[in-house]
């Protein structure tokens, strides 16, 4: 890198603890990590870090305070920041979604036309209900959004839903999802530090290729050999190598995860054996 990249990492809530084992993972971790500690420097690499908090990152970042920084595209979406996204990071993910209470006739995301919604990201839910030709009254509300319905302050909220279980603990229900959110990296439009945003958008980036991914090793007879390599779901080609034992080969490939618990089966039903499955560490395409 030419010249020192300032990232802002989020300070508290549910980004904080991932984004920092994202960057303990990439190799590019602070140096005096800790709660209490407001900047740092970042061990074999170029960086210095800024903690503060998410819903301040899109802000910063446009501002030109940090060159990139770790936030929700939820609050990229409501604060409309002039930001670029840089990567996707995988973890953080929720959705924005329209709920009501059980008792409520709705049964559609369109049937809240004309009724009064609590909300505590009105820009982008006003923009996702305008996109699908909703005209309805948005109440901002701070925090427990939930509870409006309750206390007669909507007829429904819009809210973000990471799980469920708080619209249902509240008595309410989703009608669909208007908006999906993860964390991201951000970047300031038209930075000119491109070689150095490339250089760390590549090195997370290969960490998170790499979570997403297992790489499998399994024993084959080569007249099943076809068979197997049918089963894998893998853009690539596997490598396939001969074993001492004649008519034996062995299979190499990386596959999705996401893949695993139904392949393996699959594989042992068609022949294969000794399968194994590694995490991957790093993986560039």
């Amino acid at each position: 890198m030419s010249r020192r990249l300032t990232m802002a990492l989020p300070s508290k809530g549910r980004l904080r603890e991932p984004s920092w084992l994202l960057l303990e993972a990439s190799g590019v971790a602070p140096q005096e990590p800790g709660e209490r500690v407001l900047q740092a420097h970042c061990r074999n690499a170029d960086i210095d870090l800024l903690f503060v908090r998410a819903d301040d990152v899109p802000e910063y970042v446009e501002d030109g305070v940090v060159d990139c920084g770790i936030t929700g595209l939820d609050l990229v979406s409501e604060r409309e920041s002039d930001v670029e996204v840089l990567l996707r990071l995988g973890f953080g993910t929720c959705s924005l979604q329209a709920a009501v209470s059980m008792e409520d006739s709705a049964t559609s995301i369109e049937d809240l036309e004309g009724r009064r919604i609590a909300t505590s990201h009105p820009r982008t839910a006003a923009k996702m209900l305008a996109a699908r030709g909703i005209k309805a009254e948005l109440v901002r509300v701070a925090g427990s959004v939930e509870i409006s319905p309750r206390l007669g302050l909507a007829d429904a909220i819009i809210d973000l839903v990471s799980t469920g279980s708080t619209l249902r603990t509240n008595g309410l229900r989703s009608l669909g999802v208007l908006f999906e959110s993860e964390a991201v990296l951000v970047g300031k439009m038209g930075s000119t530090d491109l070689e150095a945003r490339s250089t760390l958008t590549t090195v997370l980036g290969s960490v998170i290729n790499a979570r997403a991914n297992r790489y499998l090793l399994c024993n084959v007879a080569k007249d099943r050999l076809g068979d197997v390599l049918a089963l894998l779901p893998t853009s690539g080609s596997p490598t396939v190598m001969d074993l001492a034992t004649s008519g034996l080969v062995a299979v190499h490939a990386l596959v999705p995860s996401a893949d695993i618990w139904s392949l393996l089966p699959k594989l042992k039903a068609c022949g294969a054996r000794s399968i194994l499955t590694l995490p991957v560490e790093r993986m560039v395409s």
